[in-house]
């Protein structure tokens, strides 16, 4: 049985009206990204950082999942235990969309974690309280579950697993800087690159090597969601080889 590992980044919820820190006018520019996602950051005023995820815990309330989170739930229902999804996205757009197997590899907006027994509880769309309580263990000591710079990320393991379990591999609206792509894409006969931008791939030695969209059989050059039906097309052309 053929089985697809997607690999989703900001540029899939961007369209949603998502901020990225990237692109223009995004968080970039409002925020010093080691002050807030940083372990440093949070050391050093852990107020700042938990009014940062409490205002975009906020923010994210509103917004709804766009044409192409909807086109991956209707993959995953057409295609029961063949897609294997790993998002560095923290929202929950994936999910509303109808997405019940999401891996999320840097964590998620909408839950908080107790900094003493580790584990998340989830508190919706509400900022962190002064006083927030691990329902757990019943501890103070609670943060945002979000994983910083710093940290390290549990949920990458996922990431290996799926490279063995899959033949496909497909990459939406990620750069490639977060989680280097290139040794994963290489991995893979069969590939697509879903991104509106040509990305550069820094080497090992940190020079420039050639652009991402090189090491993929596939580019699609455009949005997510107009991406779609090329992509649905691909995929389903894989699946049902």
């Amino acid at each position: 049985m053929h089985k697809i590992m997607i690999i989703s980044g900001a540029g899939l919820s961007a369209e949603s009206g998502i901020s990225t820190f990237r692109d223009s006018n995004g968080l970039w520019e409002k925020y010093d990204v080691m002050t807030v996602c940083s372990t440093q950051g949070w050391l050093q005023d852990r107020a700042l950082v938990t009014n940062f995820y409490n205002a975009r815990r906020e923010d994210l309330e509103d917004k709804e999942p766009n044409a192409m989170h909807k086109a991956l739930a209707a993959l995953e229902k057409r295609y029961p235990n063949q897609i294997i999804h790993l998002t560095q996205n923290v929202d929950n757009l994936l999910e509303k969309a109808g997405c019940s197997e999401v891996i999320h590899l840097h964590g998620t907006l909408t839950d908080l974690r107790c900094e003493s027994c580790h584990q998340p509880f989830s508190v919706g769309y509400r900022a962190q309280k002064e006083d927030e309580q691990c329902p757990h263990c019943g501890s103070y000591e609670v943060r945002h579950n979000v994983v910083m710079f710093g940290e390290s990320a549990p949920a990458y393991r996922h990431i290996y697993e799926a490279v063995d379990e899959s033949d496909l591999f497909m990459a939406i609206g990620t750069s490639g800087q977060v989680i280097d792509i290139v040794p994963l894409v290489q991995e893979f006969n069969h590939s697509i690159l879903i991104n509106p931008k040509r990305e550069e791939h820094i080497g090992s030695f940190g020079s420039f090597d050639k652009n991402i969209d090189d090491y993929f059989e596939h580019f699609l050059q455009t949005t997510a969601t107009e991406a779609i039906p090329e992509m649905i097309e691909l995929i389903e052309d894989h699946l049902c080889r």
